[in-house]
C-alpha cells in the first residue's frame, strides 16, 4: 500500500506527475481522495453517519471518521472512488447514487506526517425507513456511529465538550483531526444538499 501510485498536484489542483503513496504523505504532496458521508433522516432529525477506524490502522486507530473515503491511485478517475464504499462497508453503490458537492482541500500535518488531500466529496442520502446493512470487509473499518447535525456542529465548534452514543462518551478528540474549514465545507453541503 505505501508503494501505491498516487498521482501529485500544486495546491492549485494541477497534476504534477506521480508519487508513491509513503512518498506523498512523507513529503506533503497534494493528492486526491475519494470521501463519501451517509446521511440519514430519521423523525425529521438528520444524521451523520462516522466510521470507527478499525485498531488495526497505521494512521488514526479507532478514531471517528468520513462513512467511507479513500485515496485515488494514478491509474484511477474520481468515479473509480465509488469503490470504496463496498471495500469499506460492504454496500454496493454507484455514482449515481451520490450527491457530488464539489472538490475541498485538507490538510492534516503531525510531526512527520503530512497529509495534503485534494478531496472529492459525495453525500449519500440513505432512503428513509431503510437502515444500511454494512458489512466490515477488509477490517478497516470496525463499526458505525451516527450523530445527528447539530449536535455534530455544536461537539466541532466545542459549544458542547462531549456527547453520549450508544453509552460512549464521545468528545472532539475521538475524531480524525481535519481541518476546520473541511468540515464547514462538509456541513455546509449537507445543508445545501441533502437538507
Amino acid at each position: 500500500m505505501e508503494n501505491e501510485l498516487l498521482k501529485v498536484f500544486d495546491s492549485e489542483g494541477t497534476l504534477k506527475g506521480t508519487a508513491s503513496r509513503a512518498e506523498v504523505h512523507k513529503r506533503g504532496l497534494w493528492h486526491e481522495t475519494f470521501h463519501c458521508w451517509f446521511l440519514s433522516k430519521e423523525d425529521g432529525r438528520i444524521f451523520i453517519h462516522f466510521q470507527l477506524r478499525s485498531p488495526d490502522k497505521k494512521d488514526f486507530a479507532n478514531m471517528l471518521d468520513i462513512t467511507a473515503a479513500g485515496h485515488l491511485s494514478s491509474d484511477e478517475s474520481v468515479k473509480d472512488g465509488v469503490r470504496e464504499i463496498k471495500e469499506e462497508l460492504g454496500i454496493s453503490l454507484t455514482l449515481n447514487d451520490l450527491i457530488y458537492t464539489g472538490p475541498v482541500q485538507d490538510e492534516i500535518i503531525i510531526d512527520d506526517f503530512i497529509d495534503k488531500e485534494l478531496c472529492h466529496v459525495f453525500i449519500y442520502k440513505i432512503p428513509e425507513n431503510t437502515t444500511p446493512d454494512y458489512v466490515f470487509i477488509d477490517d478497516e473499518v470496525s463499526d458505525i456511529f451516527k450523530i445527528e447535525l447539530p449536535v455534530f456542529e455544536k461537539l466541532w465548534t466545542e459549544e458542547i465538550y462531549s456527547i453520549n452514543i450508544n453509552g460512549k462518551m464521545i468528545n472532539r478528540d475521538n475524531f480524525v483531526p481535519h481541518e476546520n474549514s473541511y468540515i464547514n465545507f462538509v456541513m455546509n453541503s449537507i445543508k445545501q444538499y441533502a437538507l
